[in-house]
Order: structure tokens, then C-alpha cells, then sequence
């Protein structure tokens, strides 16, 4: 599915040294399971994610998806590769604070011309203990709340990668063992989830 050859990635600096997050990194993700990355902060892991995820641009090295090179893909390819194939879980949320949580939920549907099914996006919130909330304002949710719709928003697409940064790092232990339960039944499905965690 997605292949990293050799991957570097610095941030240059004009005030301070450069910063290198990506040293050589080969990694094979396949079609289907869970992969956990851990490693302390500032050790890359996000930077990892965000070249995964066609954010951010690799220095050298290659990056196959679905066996073809991306080293020619133009920011349309990348736009594309996001929008219909991945699902990104973030770690500072990266929902839209005056929708509701149905409506960031909606609007991920819509980016990706997909029909909305009410029964479905019940059935999600459900299973994240949102549905009483899903007319609340983002910004009237706890850390926890957000993160969960975070989550939902990321899986309502049934992207085939999914790519989280410290999924649970806002959840209490046991909202977390459910995320990761959800998690397990996802990739049995088919789907690819990387997860990256100190």
C-alpha cells in the first residue's frame, strides 16, 4: 500500500541550526492491520505522519503509494491522495470550533462527495459516546469530547489508511480503551491504521 524508501526530512532554519525530524526512514505499511510508532517528544513522529499523509514534501528518499512514486506528484495528486484515501487523527483536533459536532462530521462526507447516512453517523457517535452531543458546539466540548469527534470525523469516510498523532492522549482510560477497540475493529475490516504515541 504505502511504501517509504530512505525518507529524509529537514526543517531549515534562518535563526537556528536546521532540524533534522526524518534520517533515512524505510517503512512498509500494508493493506490491512495496526502499527504503533513510539518514540519520545521531538523524535519525528509527527513529521513521520505528515509526510504519510502527503502534508508535507519528503527532502530525499521516495515514498510509494499503491506502488507508484510520488516524487512527481503534483499538490492536486496530493490533494486527491488525502482527500479520498486517508484519515487523519490529529493531535491538536483540527475540527471546526463554531460546528457542531455533527456538522464537522458532515462536512468530511461532503469533501469527499459521499452520501450522508444519518443511521451511520449515529452509529458512530454511538459507539464514541457522542450522540447526546452531536448539536453541541465544538467549542463547548472538553478535550476529551473533541477528541472523540476528532476521531469520528477522521473514520465517518472509512479512509483505507488511517493516520492518528496521540489518539488517546486527551481520554481518560477507558474512553481510550474503546478508541482502540474501535481501532482493532476497524483494520480487521480492511483498513491500514498507524498510530504514533510516546
Amino acid at each position: 500500500m504505502i511504501e517509504l524508501r530512505d525518507v529524509h526530512k529537514t526543517y531549515k532554519s534562518k535563526k537556528s541550526k536546521s532540524t533534522r525530524a526524518l534520517d533515512g526512514v524505510s517503512l512498509t505499511l500494508g493493506n490491512q492491520g495496526m502499527t504503533f510508532i513510539l518514540g519520545k517528544s521531538g523524535s519525528g513522529k509527527s513529521t513521520l505522519l505528515n509526510v504519510l499523509g502527503g502534508l508535507d514534501k519528503y527532502d530525499s528518499g521516495d515514498m510509494l503509494i499503491l506502488g507508484k512514486s510520488s516524487k512527481q506528484f503534483t499538490q492536486a495528486d496530493f490533494d486527491s491522495y488525502r482527500n479520498t484515501y486517508v484519515g487523519f487523527i490529529f493531535q491538536e483536533f483540527n475540527i471546526l470550533e463554531d460546528y457542531d459536532v455533527y456538522q464537522n462530521i458532515v462536512l468530511a462526507l461532503q469533501l469527499q462527495q459521499k452520501k450522508v447516512s444519518e443511521r451511520e453517523i449515529n452509529q458512530l457517535l454511538d459507539k464514541l459516546e457522542l450522540k447526546d452531543l452531536k448539536k453541541r458546539k465544538v467549542n463547548e466540548l472538553s478535550g476529551g469530547q473533541k477528541q472523540r469527534a476528532a476521531i469520528a470525523r477522521a473514520l465517518i469516510t472509512a479512509p483505507k489508511l488511517v493516520l492518528a498523532d496521540e489518539p488517546t492522549g486527551a481520554l481518560d482510560s477507558r474512553s481510550s480503551a474503546q478508541v482502540m477497540k474501535m481501532f482493532t475493529d476497524i483494520h480487521q475490516k480492511g483498513q491500514t491504521i498507524l498510530v504514533v504515541t510516546h
